[in-house]
């Protein structure tokens, strides 16, 4: 499985680099460019500094799509997940080149991840930190409709909520050049290695191939979108990274825990984002470029820095999870809470 791996993540790779300068091209050609002069980015997570066209997403998913039809035999879960990752691709698209309600995409975001769940995926458990699982399959409701269907109320609802939760707050963090798709890779990229530990479990095979398609996407958009960028990842592109990364951890055995280790920074940036914006009384949704990257920048990092700053977390704690068990992961992610949390609180009063 690891030449399929490999595999995975060099057409995936390739593809995304051949069609993203062509995405580009398209995108100037129709003027569909996000202006700092013409729009207000404060009210948006960006920080562009030049007129650049968003878009990125459709390169990443043609990457994702062409190589996972290459190399897995489709079946209702891979169906599903590409049906639901297409809607995501169309309403990405759409708000990339018209600026759609925040409600409206929510909207979309629901329906995604329907798609995903009516496909059969759910969250049937997950791991107790503290020794053995915890079952969510127990409260079942069963219905005849062209078929017997089952539906696991509690792992379903999970599954639902993971997924639109992970779909909104991964694309908080790409403001900066690279930031985004960096750290998205390196993370499909160690999900990827954490399943080929399992390789002899057939299950598996399809989270590793998957896995090694989303890293490759996002490395081959990478060098386009890194300082000086030429195209924006838009909210094609930070919607998927984040369907993605969710429907990979529930494929993976329900490693919930790990994909959160890895999105650390992003993760509780987002957490405290929300509870600033509900102590300050604001929109949670509403974008105030008061992240955690922005407040970097205002105090004077680079963008390079600040997007090799994101990669390395995740790198870091990606090596982590290679190692660590789930009780170990959750005090790594409790320390690594309070440390953020402190550094947050001291950065956002500073800046």
């Amino acid at each position: 499985m690891w030449i399929k791996f490999l595999l995975a993540i060099i057409i995936s790779a390739a593809i995304s680099a051949f069609f993203t300068p062509q995405v580009r091209r398209f995108f100037v050609h129709h003027h569909w460019v996000e202006d700092p002069k013409e729009k207000d980015l404060k009210t948006k997570n960006a920080t562009a500094t030049a007129p650049v066209p968003r878009g990125g997403g459709l390169p990443i998913f043609l990457g994702i799509f062409i190589s996972t039809i290459i190399l897995l035999p489709p079946d209702k879960h891979l169906l599903g997940i590409l049906l639901a990752a297409f809607l995501s691709l169309v309403v990405g698209l759409w708000d990339d080149i018209k600026d759609i309600s925040p409600k409206l995409r929510l909207v979309f975001n629901i329906v995604s991840a329907l798609i995903v769940v009516a496909s059969g995926i759910g969250i049937a458990f997950v791991s107790n930190p503290f020794g053995g699982v915890i079952n969510l399959s127990i409260w079942q409701f069963s219905f005849n409709f062209l078929g017997d269907h089952s539906i696991w109320v509690i792992s379903d609802l999970l599954a639902l909520v993971w997924i639109i939760w992970c779909m909104n707050i991964v694309g908080w963090a790409s403001g900066i050049e690279g930031q985004l798709p960096g750290f998205t890779a390196i993370s499909a990229f160690f999900i990827g290695i954490l399943a080929l530990k399992y390789s002899t479990d057939i299950t598996q095979w399809p989270v590793i191939i998957l896995a090694g398609a989303v890293s490759g996407a996002y490395l081959g958009f990478l060098p386009f979108n890194f300082y000086p960028q030429s195209i924006m990842p838009g909210y094609s592109g930070k919607s998927l990274a984040g369907f993605f990364l969710a429907v990979l951890a529930i494929l993976s055995g329900a490693k919930l825990a790990t994909v959160i280790l890895l999105l650390g920074v992003p993760m509780l940036d987002a957490v405290f984002t929300i509870f600033r914006r509900i102590k300050e009384k604001k929109p949670v949704y509403l974008g105030d470029g008061r992240h955690f990257h922005h407040n970097l920048l205002k105090l004077g990092w680079s963008r390079r820095s600040i997007s090799l700053f994101y990669w390395s977390f995740s790198l870091v704690l990606g090596i982590a999870s290679l190692a660590l068990n789930s009780q170990q992961k959750f005090y790594v992610f409790t320390g690594l809470t309070l440390i953020l949390f402190s550094l947050f609180i001291g950065i956002s009063r500073r800046t």
